[in-house]
């Protein structure tokens, strides 16, 4: 017999299991052989891993965090024991799923403990999945499987495991799995529902795929001193690519078939299961039964999508630039072209499925908090229960009449249904603000979108701090989010820093915050997501969103890279988001998500009068202005609104510029303070005094009439304001002074209402906010595969963005 028959008949490879290898008792002997790695694994996981494994009295260990430090253990020690048995015999390794940490460890990609801390994170991550499920199919071969995928509709299913080629997992949202329970039982083909929590190795997992992305990160893993099948490509680990290998697992398909058929091609004569004898089996149905035909890709169907960018993505290899050719030569072919892609974006993978998770979204698409309540509590639960995030709107409303509005919407929202509800800063009056915060604790609003702020006040961070508690790992634990609203470098930096160490102080010694959150408040930002406001409707720095968005990105990266936070940091766009070009722009500027205002103002659901909605239903993109904003109005920040058909915005400058030049009303022409009062204010200014006063005095402000009485100046600013809270309230009632009608909106709306011209979306008695939303991501996903396809040279069906689709029934599950 010759030397290389030899060679092909020992030829061994040695694979290990994954999840459903557990039992109660496993690997009594490996334990008590190697009792000082035990202690090592039970120090890392902070618990009795011997006890866990033995004896189980809290029922944990079918637990996806306590399963998988479990089975790595049991296959690391198995494999230490079995190399002191018969040496370095392996030719090949592999491991199904998690089993694929244990082949990396024997390999030597790296050492015991970081094998455990790697598998503890994993799942801890997989363990928070909600949502999804899993079902085995038995029994059909993958083309009979992917007919009768398509048969029902069932193609947003992803095949999960690939274990023999007829038997296939698929995952995917939880009630598309129970569906195909049913559709599968009517046709006699066997399935099994299998007890996870989610949707493992499916585009569902993405938002753990992430965070284990960013936690590998921390670690220098080596390339495998033997061959290791990847699970991701059945075939073995390049050198330089194990980190993104275990990063695309989490979401890809295990390809056991096709590995253990490559094994099989490369000579390998024995297989050697090792922490079970699970895997055995199935490599016993793949030797014994034909193989099928070869496809382009079994890692996914067919009509999976291409995904969005995502703030924190799998490490990848660094290409090697190729030389440019010389001048006047003919460049040379490229050996390896890219692959065109052929696949669909679907609305809901824009954007970031980080900050989908961890606000509770099915779309990463918020309807942003409209002053005095028109974003009001319809607004927010009909964005809600589509999946997507509403704030409530809150300025100028007072703490008892928000607080009404939430338990409305608390009230008509399903568990887990998003909410959140608008913080506006208040420079006039910290009490109030403080006040507004107070209610929102006691109400336990969990996420709020935080408007106007040019510093952290002591408010804000009360509120950030209070939700911050110490998790297993002794991470902090983030229960309130802040969604920002930034417009400038500096208060983006503010808010992607840690609290300031002086307010922090100042409400520990009031008693507000204990000395652990402050601490915690420490460690991460004020804000993990920051919506970047371009221009847009009410206050604005006219910002243009291609300049802001990669500063803001730098400011970012740099942030992360300075306090080392574990969890991302997530950027929003908006501002002139009017259609689905708009918001496809914003994603392929690198949003995670996108924020819309004016666009929701001409709703069923907006709570102005039907006369401004009338209005705005007609405008174009040239039809709106720039205005003082009246609560920051001697500091001459400007809001954006309509000019089409009233006179406000120039009537509101030229309050400004009376402020500019004056120095008390008392100094004004008589001519000019009779025009005042005949057309601005329609009464007298001892009239408006009056009322000014009055609405101090409620307010508990006597301090600030105490000082205007001192200060010309001052009068003459509140007097002036009264004319911006008066316009506010004509629009909102509708009242017969239209030309005084104050409206905050951009040229978003002239473009939606461009798009939607000649549809139902036409009137606004027919526009739904979240239908809009709905509308304007799936335009968004066509505009951009169309693109793709043009750029690409591929043809496609989609000539443009198309025209709003009439509307499907409303998302009312949990996301």
């Amino acid at each position: 017999m010759q030397a290389s028959d030899m060679r092909a008949r020992d030829m061994k490879a040695v694979v290990f299991p994954g999840q459903g290898a557990q039992s109660r008792g496993m690997g009594r002997d490996l334990l008590d052989a190697f009792p000082e790695s035990v202690g090592q694994a039970s120090d890392i996981l902070g618990y009795d891993l011997r006890r866990l494994c033995l004896e189980d009295p809290d029922r944990l260990l079918n637990r996806t965090e306590y399963t998988q430090p479990a089975l790595f253990v049991v296959g690391a020690l198995a494999h230490r024991r079995w190399r002191e048995e018969n040496g370095d015999a392996a030719a090949f390794f592999a491991g199904h799923s998690l089993g694929e940490y244990c082949a990396l460890h024997a390999a030597g990609a790296f050492d015991f403990a970081t094998g455990v801390r790697l598998v503890q994170r994993r799942g801890q991550l997989m363990a928070r999945a909600r949502g999804g499920g899993m079902v085995a199919v038995v029994g059909i071969d993958e083309d009979r499987l992917r007919e009768l995928l398509g048969e029902g509709g069932f193609t947003t299913l992803a095949v999960a495991n690939h274990n023999t080629p007829t038997q296939h997992v698929l995952s995917g949202e939880a009630g598309t799995v129970g569906a195909l329970e049913t559709f599968l039982e009517d046709r006699r083909v066997r399935c099994v529902r299998l007890k996870v929590s989610g949707a493992f190795h499916s585009p569902l997992m993405r938002p753990a795929q992430e965070e284990f992305a960013a936690y590998l990160r921390a670690f220098r893993l080596g390339d495998p001193r033997v061959p290791v099948i990847a699970n991701a490509t059945a075939r073995p680990y390049p050198a330089g690519r194990t980190a993104e290998l275990l990063t695309t697992q989490i979401t890809g398909s295990v390809r056991w078939t096709e590995s253990v058929h490559h094994l099989l091609d490369q000579g390998v004569t024995e297989f050697v299961e090792l922490g079970g004898s699970v895997v055995g089996r199935l490599v016993d149905q793949i030797r014994t039964a034909p193989r099928p035909a070869a496809r382009a890709s079994a890692s996914a169907p067919a009509s999976q999508p291409v995904p969005a960018p995502e703030p924190a993505p799998a490490p990848a290899p660094t290409p090697t630039p190729r030389p440019a050719p010389a001048p006047g030569s003919t460049p040379a072919p490229d050996p390896t072209p890219t692959p065109r892609p052929t696949a669909s974006f679907r609305p809901e993978d824009l954007g970031s499925a980080v900050f989908r998770r961890r606000l509770g979204l099915r779309y990463a698409y918020v309807g942003g908090g409209m002053y005095r309540g028109i974003a009001s509590p319809d607004m927010v639960v009909a964005l809600g229960r589509r999946g997507m995030l509403g704030f409530l709107g809150t300025g100028g409303s007072s703490p008892a009449d928000v607080e009404e509005a939430v338990r409305t919407v608390r009230a008509r929202l399903g568990d887990g249904q998003p909410f959140g509800v608008n913080l506006l800063a208040d420079h006039d009056d910290p009490a109030a603000e403080r006040a507004m915060v107070e209610m929102l604790l006691r109400q336990r609003v969990t996420v709020v979108e935080a408007s106007a702020f040019i510093r952290m006040t002591p408010a804000l961070v009360l509120y950030r701090a209070r939700g911050l508690r110490r998790g297993a790992d002794g991470a902090p634990v983030c229960d309130h989010r802040v969604v920002a609203k930034v417009s400038r470098p500096e208060v983006a930096q503010a808010f992607m820093s840690p609290a300031p160490d002086a307010v922090l102080e100042r409400l520990v010694r009031e008693g507000a915050l204990g000395a652990e959150q402050a601490e915690l408040a420490r460690r991460v930002p004020m804000s993990h997501d920051i919506t970047v406001e371009a221009d847009s409707g009410g206050h604005t720095d006219g910002g243009v969103a291609t300049v802001m968005m990669p500063a803001m990105r730098g400011l970012r990266a740099e942030a992360q890279r300075r306090h080392g936070y574990t969890e991302p940091v997530c950027l929003g766009l908006a501002g002139g988001l009017g259609t689905p070009e708009a918001v496809a722009a914003a994603f392929m500027l690198g949003a995670d998500y996108v924020l819309t205002g004016s666009v929701n103002q001409c709703t069923v659901e907006a709570a102005t009068s039907d006369a401004v909605k009338d209005m705005l239903q007609g405008i174009d993109i040239h039809d709106t202005e720039y205005a003082p904003a009246g609560d920051m109005f001697e500091m001459g920040a400007k809001v954006q609104v309509l000019r089409k058909g009233v006179f406000f915005p120039t009537r509101a400058n030229k309050l400004f510029s009376l402020y500019s030049h004056y120095d008390g009303v008392e100094d004004l022409p008589d001519r000019t303070r009779d025009l005042l009062e005949r057309t601005y204010f329609r009464r007298s200014l001892a009239e408006v005094w009056e009322e000014t006063r009055a609405h101090l005095r409620a307010r508990g402000r006597q301090d600030v009439l105490d000082r205007a009485g001192k200060n010309p100046k001052l009068r003459m600013a509140l007097l002036f304001r009264w004319y911006f809270a008066y316009t506010a309230r004509l629009a909102l009632h509708g009242g017969d002074d239209r030309t005084n009608y104050q409206i905050h909106t951009g040229p978003a709306l002239g473009s939606f209402n461009q798009w939607a011209k000649g549809t139902d979306l036409e009137s606004w008695r027919r526009r739904h906010v979240d239908e809009i939303g709905l509308r304007l991501l799936q335009g968004a996903a066509a505009h951009m595969d169309a693109m793709y396809r043009h750029w690409h040279g591929t043809p496609s069906s989609t000539a443009g963005t198309p025209l709003p689709r009439t509307p499907e029934p409303a998302h009312t599950g949990t996301p």
